[in-house]
């Protein structure tokens, strides 16, 4: 079954998943030309290694915890914060525990 993105006006729930966060896996919610969200799920102990977005992020954690080191630093997100990087900023994600955060990404930008 192939996953709905959502259209212009389209309402999306974005509540914390409860007992569904260990079976659902990461998903766009929607994408266009000039940006990307995506619902991301990292089970307990799940490492991205340093990577980098083509464009500006947002990164909200919905629930659960996460490492999140970058420019050097190690910070632990917890439901409700909310960060910020520069396009291109290397960065890693570590999941404390079982936990989902929306990724904004702003594709395409030139300066």
């Amino acid at each position: 079954m192939a996953i709905h993105h959502a259209d212009s006006a389209e309402v999306i729930k974005i509540q914390p998943l409860g007992s569904k966060l260990g079976s659902t896996k990461t998903y766009t919610l929607f994408k266009t030309d000039a940006m990307e969200v995506i619902r991301l799920v990292l089970p307990a102990g799940k490492l991205m290694a340093e990577h980098k977005a083509p464009g500006e992020i947002t990164v909200h954690c919905l629930e659960g915890c996460v490492r999140f080191t970058a420019a050097g630093t190690t910070q632990e997100l917890i439901a409700g914060d909310m960060l910020y990087l520069h396009a291109a900023e290397l960065h890693a994600v570590e999941a404390v525990n079982d936990s989902c955060v929306l990724v904004t990404i702003l594709l395409n930008q030139s300066r």
